[in-house]
């Protein structure tokens, strides 16, 4: 079995991700969106695109909106017209709470990245 390293910008691929015993990341969502806006405002669409490159497989609408809905709700992010489309961007509580799930992640997962980055593969 393969086992992904996971990097910004890197692209996992589907069958590495295939029901293979791997840790499931699909709680990494809210994470994952609010990380990507950090950088620049994104539609749905836009995000599930790049959400897909990342997983290897794209969110589908009824995973992706409701997500977005939850996360507008809770004033993490806010959303304005485009024409057709709705554009979200962070809002300051969604920075102040992605900085501080940021230091977390590090905190939790820092060491396991440092040393699958240091490896390039974990060995069981």
């Amino acid at each position: 079995m393969r086992v992904p390293v996971i990097s910004r910008g890197s692209r996992v691929e589907k069958e590495d991700c295939a029901d293979s015993g791997m840790c499931d990341m699909r709680g990494m969502l809210s994470f994952m969106i609010l990380w990507m806006l950090s950088s620049r405002p994104m539609n749905g669409q836009m995000l599930a695109g790049e959400i897909g490159k990342r997983r290897g497989d794209k969110p589908n609408p009824g995973t992706i909106y409701p997500a977005l809905k939850e996360l507008a709700n809770r004033n993490l992010i806010k959303g304005h017209a485009e024409g057709r489309t709705i554009v979200y961007e962070l809002t300051e509580t969604g920075r102040s709470r992605l900085a501080r799930s940021l230091e977390y992640f590090e905190r939790v997962f820092g060491e396991i990245l440092q040393v699958q980055a240091g490896s390039r593969a974990i060995k069981v």
